[in-house]
């Protein structure tokens, strides 16, 4: 196992996404999400003939990483970037191997300079502090309807309308410049029931929004569906029901036999469309050991799809 001693990251499902790449022998592996190099340290220790990729669109965390994997230099580069950008430019006929993990970094999130806790003083959310767009644009620009739409699909809350609301008529007096002034404000609106902050899912929803984090996904898996890299292990780690739906249906319709109409009676399209398998039916889950070790894995989802040779 990866030592992480000196990470300020703890990579999740580690056991787990070591374990879905057991078979690796050679070529390329991407690791789509680099973020502080532990799930890729753990894969170039175990497998010596691999050549690994690392992806990520923050600048901190790339020269983290590069510091810590340099005694892979020779067995890595670097890209800094969007990973549904970056993957157009890397030759496919050799990868072997894909993973990607979607959460937000602990360094993210406990660095409040970068904005994205209710205690920070700013409200940001980028992961790529170069981008146009911050959490502070959209919570002081957005139309009440834009609020309210964001909250429902990307927060899934209940109440988004009535904190849409609350922020609209509070930005008026003042701009909303801080995160924690902002959890302060749903508050006000959703009383606080157990551990849970009530602006948790209002964090999630801007957090997608500013880092376009679906469609992020969506490209993602268009890339790999396009051009079906022969043989390749694609590992995908979800911490949202939104983001593991899209992993889960995509990776159905891949493993799909069949791809008649419903209403026909018989198969008359060979039975053989499939790009590959499902490895997993069911995500993997942290187990009680990880999970007390490390809290933010509890929400991790690990799948696992094999395109056909």
């Amino acid at each position: 196992m990866s030592d992480i001693k000196d990470s300020p990251h703890i990579p999740v499902l580690l056991n787990e996404v070591l374990d879905s790449f057991k078979e690796l022998k050679d070529g390329v592996f991407v690791d789509a999400t680099l973020g502080y190099g532990g799930h890729s340290s753990a894969i170039l220790k175990e497998h010596k003939d691999i050549h690994l990729i690392g992806i990520d669109r923050d600048s901190e965390a790339i020269e983290f990483s590069k510091k810590r994997l340099k005694e892979f230099k020779d067995r890595i580069e670097f890209k800094k970037g969007p990973f549904s950008e970056v993957l157009k430019e890397i030759d496919f006929s050799n990868l072997k191997g894909l993973l990607a993990d979607f959460g937000v970094s602990s360094l993210q999130l406990d660095k409040l300079e970068r904005g994205f806790s209710f205690n920070s003083d700013k409200l940001d959310m980028r992961m790529d502090q170069s981008s146009a767009i911050s959490a502070k644009d959209i919570v002081n620009s957005y139309s009440l309807d834009e609020l309210t739409k964001i909250l429902r699909e990307y927060g899934e809350i209940r109440e988004a309308k009535k904190i849409a609301k609350k922020i609209v008529e509070y930005r008026v007096k003042k701009e909303i410049s801080s995160s924690k002034e902002l959890a302060n404000l749903v508050l006000e609106v959703v009383k606080k029931k157990g551990k849970i902050h009530p602006a948790t899912q209002l964090f999630q929803a801007l957090r997608i929004e500013v880092n376009r984090e679906l469609d992020e996904i969506n490209a993602l898996l268009d890339i790999l569906e396009e051009r079906r890299p022969k043989g390749a292990t694609i590992a995908l780690i979800t911490f949202h029901s939104l983001e593991d739906r899209l992993v889960k249906q995509r990776f159905r319709k891949w493993a799909k036999r069949c791809i008649c109409p419903a209403e026909v009676m018989r198969c008359e399209c060979g039975g053989d469309n499939n790009l590959g398998v499902e490895v997993t039916k069911k995500p993997i889950v942290a187990s009680k050991e990880e999970i007390e070790k490390n809290p933010r894995s509890r929400s991790a989802k690990l799948r696992v799809f094999k395109f056909k040779e």
